[in-house]
């Protein structure tokens, strides 16, 4: 099942690479890594993993911004994308990323781990703890606010695209259960209906 799950959004965002390419920042995803972004230059932090990063939007932004990035995204499309803005990029699966342990000052996750199945997000969780630094932070925001898994069925992208939504509750307890929680925050947004926003972590690697 993973693999075809996989194969789906590999197809899927590949698809879509060019459109997404395109399309403006939307502001509150401005804000979201403006904010993370002063929390590492406050302390210090140079080298960034951005995990999913897409056309590399993101990942543009953190290196004009004096950070050391990698972006690593499933899709091949999407790292073409991102080597197309003079980017360090990779073709790798979210929930396997290969680096050496503690390489990173930093992990950067926007609106990707909610495409693992529950029952992974664990193991991905781990696997970020290992190639981040003692200390290091890890930035989580992913759509959710209730307890629903599986393929979205008004969801515009061919391939239609699995997701896993949680609630506040759980996502907490699950993060905990590797990283400090630094900060938790429910940001509103548009286009998400029956309750649902997003949810914005902060996470700390145990010194």
């Amino acid at each position: 099942m993973e693999d075809d799950l996989r194969a789906c959004l590999r197809e899927s965002y590949g698809r879509k690479a060019r459109e997404r390419d395109l399309s403006p920042v939307q502001p509150w995803k401005a804000e979201e890594r403006r904010r993370f972004l002063a929390l590492l230059q406050e302390e210090g932090g140079r080298a960034l993993l951005e995990l999913g990063a897409g056309p590399g939007k993101d990942g543009e932004f953190f290196r004009d911004h004096g950070l050391d990035v990698v972006c690593t995204d499933l899709s091949p499309e999407m790292v073409a994308l991102c080597e197309s803005k003079g980017l360090t990029a990779r073709v790798m699966d979210l929930s396997h990323p290969d680096f050496p342990p503690g390489t990173f000052d930093a992990v950067y996750a926007l609106n990707c781990l909610l495409h693992l199945p529950d029952r992974e997000l664990p193991g991905a969780l781990r696997g970020i703890n290992t190639i981040l630094k003692p200390g290091g932070l890890f930035y989580m925001g992913v759509y959710g606010g209730r307890d629903q898994e599986g393929v979205w069925e008004d969801d515009p992208y061919e391939p239609k695209r699995f997701f896993s939504l949680r609630t506040d509750e759980w996502l907490l307890k699950i993060a905990a259960g590797f990283f400090d929680v630094r900060s938790f925050r429910r940001v509103a947004v548009g286009g998400w209906a029956g309750g649902l926003h997003f949810q914005s972590l902060i996470l700390r690697k145990h010194r």
